[in-house]
């Protein structure tokens, strides 16, 4: 196997990458605004054709993969891989909002509402949320590195993955609870697929202003995913204190 390339050789081009598709999304968007929302993006949608849906769509999950291609790319293990992923979603996602800002003057304040995925729903909340999250997993990725280089960490204790993925549960819930009330009330499973035929659905979906963001739900995600990672540091802690203690009563039976 080969050896696992060192930080200092990958952090720059990681960080350029993600700064690099924070801007290209911003791009994309910008198109994207002057063709659907001309005088400005605000709530409620408007109808777009099934086949733009499908593009955007598709658009995305290559978003995705090429971020996870990179990520994986970036180290041997797991530990590395799952940081370098965090870290530039992370940077990523704020520099996608500093670009709009910059180019648009958008969002007025990071209390805006804006569209944040559309897989496999709409995901839509105020624009802080995805910032709050950006910053958790940048912060999460330079504490997992940490202990990596250190050599402190080679894998996850499952009760911390169970909290990670607890957390990211609930946060992706706050995002999608709104559109997913709107799908969940006109939908079943035989209807689901003609649903862009349905006007009564369509009247609601494209008159729906969100107002209220689930914070309370949000926060609850926050807390679990931070206790994730308070549990794998506490834990990595107590076992090179436990180390430590037996080096040492090992040493009480050397000759002095």
């Amino acid at each position: 196997m080969t050896a696992e390339p060192k930080l200092q050789t990958i952090i720059i081009p990681l960080l350029l990458f993600a700064i690099a598709m924070g801007f290209l999304e911003t791009a994309i968007v910008i198109y994207l605004r002057d063709l659907y929302y001309p005088e400005g993006f605000v709530f409620p949608l408007k109808p777009i054709p099934a086949w733009h849906l499908v593009i955007e769509t598709g658009r995305e999950i290559c978003t995705l993969i090429m971020l996870g291609a990179v990520a994986w790319i970036s180290g041997n293990s797991f530990v590395r891989r799952l940081s370098a992923f965090l870290f530039i979603f992370g940077i990523w996602d704020i520099f996608y909002y500093l670009g709009l800002w910059l180019s648009l003057g958008w969002p007025r304040s990071l209390l805006t509402w804006d569209i944040l995925f559309l897989i496999p729903v709409v995901w839509a909340g105020p624009v802080l949320a995805p910032v709050i999250c950006s910053f958790i997993m940048i912060c999460m990725a330079a504490c997992f590195e940490w202990y990596h280089i250190k050599g402190n960490m080679q894998n996850f204790q499952l009760p911390g993955l169970i909290l990670f993925l607890a957390g990211a549960s609930v946060i992706f819930i706050t995002f999608i609870y709104d559109y997913s009330q709107i799908l969940m009330k006109n939908s079943s499973l035989r209807n689901l697929f003609s649903l862009p035929e349905d006007v009564s659905f369509m009247n609601e979906l494209t008159s729906y202003i969100p107002d209220r963001f689930q914070w309370e739900l949000f926060t609850f995600g926050m807390i679990l995913i931070l206790t994730g990672v308070y549990y794998t540091v506490n834990k990595i802690n107590l076992n090179k204190a436990r180390f430590r203690n037996r080096d040492n009563d090992f040493d009480l039976f050397l000759p002095g």
